[in-house]
């Protein structure tokens, strides 16, 4: 289990966090904001990168990489098994800009001593610019979501790949955040409760986390105005274990030969959405 799933579960429930708001396009209603960086340890070895994971012609950008994510959970989160088709997007605003990699960093994390031939193409005063990063604001169903991804070189001390995630409804808002204070590990709080006060919004919360199907998930004061949401580390995953759940479920798929059709059409709508940013990033530069 991760702490999105609980975050999902707790957005369907109305007593605690009532119904999810519209949003604007300078608010969102939902935003998910993913940092990744391109140097890193996994498994406890250092990664080796090709260097084709550099050019983005054959990587891709990132306002289409790692978004396509963002924009799943989004549609997941938001609308739970429901079919979403592509005239249910309406694109508001879209932007990509590049990470520059010196050709020392391009060194340390691919073993080559220099760009190859086909990145001169990115090469811009010696450093390599690889358009990584990209912005989306958009509405799905008239909900006003943003995704948004950064890759930088190298993660800070300790620290690593980290994922923020805000739902606002309107009781409460469900935040995920995943920095120094969490130890970079996801933690799901319940912030800005509205409708009663902290002694009985928290018997509230405690009653619906008691409802879910997880046991030991607990509760906790966080502050004046949330509550930190604590789960038991036999539910934590790695980011590498989840991996393998994704593989479980999708042979589960291959031996009955279909996906449901809410899956189908959700595929389709989540990449009219990154394609279709892109687009709108690339003219508007």
């Amino acid at each position: 289990m991760n702490t999105t799933i609980l975050q999902k579960l707790l957005s369907q429930n109305e007593t605690v966090f009532g119904t999810l708001k519209e949003g604007t396009k300078e608010e969102p209603a939902v935003t998910k904001v993913s940092v990744h960086h391109f140097s890193k340890i996994v498994s406890g070895s250092p990664l080796l990168r090709p260097a084709w994971f550099f050019d983005t012609e054959q990587q891709g950008e990132g306002i289409v990489d790692v978004t396509t994510h963002l924009v799943d959970l989004v549609q997941w989160e938001c609308f739970p098994e429901q079919i979403l088709r592509p005239e249910d997007v309406t694109l508001v605003a879209a932007k990509r800009w590049p990470t520059v990699i010196t050709p020392g960093q391009f060194s340390g994390v691919t073993g080559l001593a220099k760009y190859p031939e086909y990145l001169q193409k990115d090469v811009k005063d010696g450093s390599l610019n690889v358009f990584s990063n990209g912005e989306i604001i958009y509405r799905l169903k008239g909900v006003f979501a943003k995704v948004s991804v950064t890759w930088n070189y190298q993660a800070p001390p300790g620290g690593g790949d980290t994922h923020y995630s805000v739902m606002h409804g309107t009781k409460c808002d469900l935040v995920i955040r995943q920095g120094a204070e969490e130890k970079f590990r996801p933690v799901l709080y319940v912030e800005n409760f509205q409708g009663s006060e902290a002694a009985g919004f928290e018997a509230k919360l405690k009653a619906v986390a008691g409802t879910l199907p997880y046991d030991s998930v607990q509760v906790e004061a966080y502050g004046k105005n949330s509550f930190r949401i604590t789960v038991p580390a036999k539910y934590r995953v790695s980011h590498e274990e989840h991996f393998g759940q994704v593989m479980t479920k999708y042979l589960e798929f291959l031996k009955e030969g279909k996906l449901p059709e809410w899956e189908v059409q959700g595929i389709i709508t989540k990449y009219y959405t990154t394609t279709g940013a892109l687009k709108m990033a690339r003219e508007s530069k």
